[in-house]
C-alpha cells in the first residue's frame, strides 16, 4: 500500500516533464518489454486482453494522468476510491450480487465524501479534472470485471500483454491530442526517468507480484481491508513530499470516503470465498 500510495506523488513528479498520455504509453511499453520474455502466449484469452487494453490503455489511464496534470495527488488518491462502489454496483447489475443496506450506506458515504472535497473553493476551476478521475474510477471498475473474467491468468501475463496491446493505442492518442513528445525524450531529467521507472518497476512489476502472492496465500478478508490505507497514504505523501494543502474539507471528505469504501470492502470480503485471486 505504501508503494501504491507513493505512486500518486511519483506520477505528479513525472507529469511535470512528460505529456500525460505519452507518459502512460511509455509505462505500458516498458512493462511489455520487460515482462513478455517471461510469460506465455494466452491464446484463449487474447480477445479479452485486447478489450482490457482498451479500457485501461485508451480510457482509464489517460483520464487519470490527464486529470493529475492539474489535480493534486491527495485529492486524486481519494476520488479514485470511487472504483470500489462502482465495482459493487457493476457486480449487482452484472452478477446479481446482493446490495445490502450496509453497502448502500457505504456508497452514500463514499460519494458524499467526494462531493465534500469537490466543494472546496480551490477546486472550483478543476471540476473537469475531478470528473475525469471519477470517470477513470468507473473505467477501472469495469477493468476489474474484465480481469475477473480472465480466471486464473497470472498478473505478469495480464500486465505484459495488456501493455503490448495498449502501447500503440496510447501512442496514436498522444500524437493526436498532445505535443512535445520528442522534446520530452531529448530533455529527459533524472527526476522524470525515476518517475517512469517507479511506474514500471515498483508500481507494476514488484507491487503487483507481492499483491497477487498475498491474495494466493491469505484469505481475502485479511488482505482486502489493507487497501483502505491507500487513500490515507496518498493524501499524506502529497502533503509531506509535495507540500499540498491539508484543508478541513479534504480531511473530512477523505475520512467519509474511506469509511464508505471500508464498509463495502469489509462486507465484500466477508461474503467472498475464503481464498481467492480476485482483486475486484
Amino acid at each position: 500500500m505504501l508503494m501504491w500510495g507513493l505512486n500518486f506523488v511519483m506520477a505528479k513528479i513525472g507529469l511535470e516533464h512528460w505529456p500525460p498520455i505519452f507518459f502512460v504509453m511509455l509505462r505500458f511499453a516498458m512493462v511489455a518489454v520487460l515482462l513478455l520474455p517471461f510469460v506465455r502466449l494466452p491464446r484463449a484469452q487474447l480477445k479479452q486482453l485486447v478489450a482490457l487494453s482498451v479500457v485501461l490503455g485508451s480510457l482509464h489511464f489517460p483520464m487519470m494522468f490527464t486529470a493529475m496534470k492539474t489535480l493534486d495527488a491527495g485529492t486524486a488518491a481519494v476520488v479514485v476510491q470511487l472504483q470500489v462502489p462502482f465495482a459493487a454496483l457493476l457486480g449487482h447489475f452484472i452478477y446479481k450480487d446482493r446490495l445490502g443496506w450496509r453497502s448502500i450506506a457505504g456508497m452514500a458515504l463514499a460519494f458524499g465524501g467526494v462531493l465534500l472535497i469537490t466543494g472546496e473553493p480551490r477546486l472550483a476551476g478543476q471540476l473537469v479534472a475531478v470528473g475525469l478521475v471519477v470517470a477513470g474510477a468507473f473505467m477501472f471498475a469495469i477493468a476489474n470485471i474484465q480481469m475477473k473474467n480472465l480466471g486464473a491468468l497470472d498478473g505478469n501475463t495480464i500486465n505484459a500483454w495488456t501493455g503490448l496491446f495498449a502501447a500503440p493505442q496510447l501512442l496514436a492518442i498522444s500524437l493526436v491530442l498532445e505535443h512535445g513528445q520528442l522534446e520530452a525524450l531529448r530533455s529527459v531529467t533524472w527526476e522524470a526517468l525515476a518517475a517512469l521507472l517507479y511506474q514500471v518497476v515498483i508500481m507494476v512489476i514488484i507491487s503487483y507480484a507481492l499483491w497477487y502472492r498475498l491474495l494466493r496465500k491469505y484469505p481475502v478478508g485479511t488482505v482486502m481491508p489493507l487497501t483502505l490505507l491507500l487513500p490515507i497514504l496518498g493524501v499524506l505523501s502529497g502533503y509531506l513530499l509535495l507540500g499540498e494543502p491539508m484543508t478541513w474539507q479534504k480531511a473530512l471528505g477523505g475520512l467519509l470516503t474511506v469509511l464508505g469504501v471500508g464498509v463495502i470492502v469489509i462486507r465484500r470480503a466477508r461474503v467472498a470465498e475464503p481464498r481467492t485471486g480476485s482483486t475486484t
